[in-house]
């Protein structure tokens, strides 16, 4: 041995021995000089493969010239002696004899504030070798401590990112070295590593992420708080490597960190939150790393519990699809609720969507792993779902509906349903008042039979009036129709006790509905009520509440206005029912009568009548389906309609006695009234309808004209000629009206008047009457429009049957003045065509 030593002390000098001129040349003024001494230098040293004991010995000598190179104005001398320091070190066996020189002058180099060394390159270099200093030194860093993390403090914040990625891969390396020393000066490493955690370059993030953890790992435990919101920060992070680096090292802290009880609440929402990322591994590597944490906390705690561990391995009833989780991780959620719960309260409301979504899909988390213990933070829990379902984000909204689904899991109904249907009742949010609607849909949607009792409390709720017509918005009825679809979902043979109080609302819902897809959607629905009880149709639902239906509304129609929803409500009712209502017309009429005396709203009356016009012109599939309602006809037409035809001035007034004409001509055409009923009402009808003949508008002439039409169908064969002698002159004036449609249907009454001539209507007594009729009807024979000549002729020609000597008189004396005269020829030649006695002159 000594005979070796004393060879490699030989051969050390040997070669320092033929070093010696290139020595004395690293102090020449010239830079090539310089330059190529010490490219001399590396070339009969570290390249010329001495064995380690010789390189030792060399280094030891040429440490200090080397290091003074390190200053060398020429970039290309620093970057050799950076070199060739790095190879000794590599190479000698006991580099640590080098620390007392080198790590003074590495801290002068990289440990200042305003770098001296100008090139990125050469500081990469320079923490490359600290790096490899502290791989091969160890523990003999410790006196150098602070040099160290001087320079790491400065260089982590290095404007060239690969110099910060080794940095942060140094400091994981001191971290583990010196564990023992470390920990006094890490917490100086904190801030320039947070300012590092940020940066624009993925993989510098990631370092950062991974050194912060060793930080943390080996520092003293005060600045956790200092990074958590950093961390939290980069779970958002587009990248998924710097994702996967913030779980690793959560996990590793919830696994090894000595204070980590003490952080549970704050590591584990981090941990937690990666289940639920888009990328499969980092989802799978946060499982495990959660599994592990459960584990080991089951472990160290076994004697805590030991009863749970032996009685709580079944999974309560209904649980959700999928693995549950072990004990010692739910143990782990329910003991950090407390604190956990109001951080997702202020997180769900961040201004960041990133944020949002993930805080809304670690709430369901959560609630998973606390199941039953939930109960007791149900409150705060609930009010967190109110506000999140108001989320403009649809994946916020959908995962705090999923969560709200667990409660109604794991939390008893008679708990969550006494909050529950208080808000429902009572939102605190005016401009959102469907949120607690939403998350009770949800919730219900969670339940299993453990409902049925409750059945009846919930629906009692959603039919209350302040509830189910309080508020009108698409969201709104949508939340209720959601409510009701959940209830007949989960209890389907059981709705007897509810199945009014659920049509109530589904008719409500119709009612309100501005939206053709909802009113569709509450329809089916009503069709699916009506088929869980057994029902074969929605009629026979309504037949079976229609009576219920009616006094339901009927409570309040004297309070009804134009706005009241109980108006509409009794649309969907009467118009769904369809032949059912036919049954219950003696409870219908004096619901109806209420609503549409004179002094009632106008509105609501005219909506009420053109309700009416659409059953009554169906009246048997309808109102009549039973012939109930001809029982009921006479008084309607004399308590009802009647009285909405007095004249009133006003347009509003009008408007109504329109409706009220349009109800009537439905009446009369439906064939809901008799002819003999109406025989016995004409002397009350006629006045009314010949009244509304002189209407401004033109809808109410028309209806008017339509409806004399249909009176004379109907009865006109049966009234006594001096009615029907009241009826013509009014008819007439129609035909100068300023409506084609008017004239047209006037023109076509006046037909039905002539055939309505019988023989007790005597034409030599009413020769007056029909001389006035002749000659107003032959002025229009020379009317511009074609059509209405071409109808006046065919009337008149209907008329000479009735008196054709009188016809031709009059026809001939204004032949001569007409325009058309060919409309006269015809008149004339039709009535020359009739036989000789019925065309022969009568007695004056």
């Amino acid at each position: 041995m000594a005979a070796m030593a004393a060879g490699d002390e030989h051969a050390a000098s040997e070669v320092l021995r033929g070093l010696a001129r290139h020595l004395n040349c690293l102090n020449e003024d010239n830079k090539a000089t310089r330059k190529r001494a010490l490219e001399l230098i590396k070339r009969e040293t570290v390249d010329k493969g001495h064995p380690s004991s010789v390189l030792q010995e060399v280094f030891s000598a040429l440490l200090k010239p080397l290091l003074k190179c390190l200053s060398d104005p020429m970039e290309r001398c620093r970057e050799t002696a950076i070199t060739m320091i790095t190879e000794f070190i590599r190479c000698v066996p006991k580099p640590e004899e080098s620390l007392p020189y080198l790590m003074p002058c590495l801290a002068q180099r990289l440990g200042e504030k305003e770098l001296p060394e100008p090139a990125e390159e050469l500081r990469l270099s320079a923490v490359e070798l600290l790096t490899l200093m502290v791989e091969v030194c160890g523990k003999h860093l410790a006196p150098y401590l602070t040099e160290v993390i001087n320079i790491l403090r400065i260089t982590i914040v290095d404007p060239f990112p690969d110099v910060r990625r080794e940095s942060c891969k140094c400091t994981i390396h001191f971290a583990k070295c010196v564990p023992e020393h470390f920990h006094m000066q890490a917490e100086s490493l904190v801030k320039p590593l947070m300012q590092t955690i940020s940066h624009q370059h993925s993989r510098v993030r990631v370092s950062a992420v991974e050194a912060t953890g060793a930080v943390i790992q080996h520092g003293t435990g005060k600045n956790m708080d200092d990074v958590l919101s950093h961390l939290a920060q980069r779970l958002f992070d587009d990248s998924p490597q710097v994702r996967k680096a913030v779980t690793v090292v959560v996990g590793d802290w919830l696994l090894h960190l000595r204070d980590r009880y003490s952080y549970f609440h704050k590591l584990i929402p981090l941990l937690l939150t990666g289940i639920d990322d888009d990328i499969p591994e980092i989802r799978l590597l946060s499982a495990d790393l959660w599994k592990q944490v459960g584990a080991q906390w089951e472990k160290e705690n076994e004697d805590e519990i030991k009863d749970k561990m032996d009685f709580l391995l079944t999974p309560p009833p209904f649980y959700p699809p999928g693995e549950r989780p072990g004990l010692g991780c739910r143990e782990l959620v329910v003991r950090n609720l407390g604190r956990l719960v109001p951080a997702i309260t202020h997180d769900i409301t961040d201004w960041l969507v990133p944020t949002r979504v993930r805080t809304s899909q670690l709430l369901s988390v959560l609630l998973l792993h606390a199941e039953d213990h939930s109960t007791q933070h149900l409150q705060p829990l609930l009010a967190t779902l109110y506000t999140a379902c108001t989320d403009t984000e649809r994946d916020v909204v959908s995962n705090c509906l999923a969560a709200a689904k667990l409660l109604g899991t794991f939390v008893p109904p008679v708990v969550f349903l006494k909050l529950l249907l208080d808000q429902v009742t009572a939102p605190c949010s005016s401009s959102h008042p469907w949120a607690p609607l939403m998350v009770l849909a949800a919730v219900l949607g969670g339940c299993s039979q453990t409902l049925l009792p409750h059945l009846e409390k919930i629906a009692n709720t959603l039919s209350q009036p302040d509830v189910c017509q309080e508020y009108h918005q698409v969201m709104y009825l949508e939340q209720l129709l959601a409510c009701v679809d959940v209830l007949l979902r989960l209890c389907e043979s059981d709705h007897g006790s509810v199945s009014l109080q659920l049509l109530q609302v589904l008719v409500t819902v119709q009612s309100l509905s501005t939206e053709p897809r909802l009113s569709e959607k509450a329809l089916e629905s009503v069709q699916l009520l009506s088929k869980v009880q057994g029902l074969d149709s929605a009629m026979e639902l309504y037949r079976q509440h229609m009576g219920q239906l009616l006094d339901w509304l009927s409570g309040s129609v004297n309070t009804w206005s134009s706005y009241s929803p109980q108006r509409l409500q009794l649309h969907i009712t009467v118009i769904q029912s369809g032949p059912v209502i036919g049954e219950f017309v003696s409870q219908l009429m004096p619901l109806l009568s209420s609503c549409l005396q004179p002094e009632r709203d106008p509105e609501l009356r005219m909506s009420i009548f053109t309700m009416l016009a659409k059953l009554l012109l169906d009246a048997t599939n309808t109102l009549d389906s039973q012939g109930h309602f001809r029982d009921e006809s006479e008084k309607f037409l004399c308590d009802v309609l009647l009285p909405n035809l007095v004249w009133r001035a006003g347009r509003i007034a009008a408007a109504v006695r329109t409706s009220a004409l349009s109800c009537l001509l439905a009446l009369l055409h439906g064939g809901a009234i008799t002819p003999g009923q109406l025989l016995c009402l004409e002397e009350k009808l006629s006045p009314r309808v010949l009244s509304a003949l002189e209407e401004d508008s033109q809808m109410g002439r028309l209806f008017a004209c339509r409806s004399l039409s249909a009176i004379l169908r109907l009865i006109g064969t049966s009234l006594h000629p001096e009615a029907l002698n009241k009826i013509y002159p009014m008819l007439l004036k129609r035909l100068d009206d300023s409506s084609e449609e008017v004239r047209a249907v006037a023109l076509q009454a006046l037909g039905l008047w002539l055939s309505s001539l019988t023989k007790d209507y005597n034409p030599e007594l009413c020769a007056a009457h029909l001389q006035l009729l002749f000659q107003q009807l032959l002025l229009h024979l020379d009317d511009p429009d074609g059509s209405v000549q071409d109808k006046v002729l065919e009337i008149l020609k209907k008329g000479s049957s009735v008196h054709p000597a009188l016809l031709r008189r009059e026809a001939e004396a204004v032949r001569d003045q007409q325009r058309s005269r060919l409309y006269c020829d015809q008149l004339l030649q039709h009535i020359g065509s009739l036989p000789t006695e019925a065309t022969a002159e009568r007695p004056e």
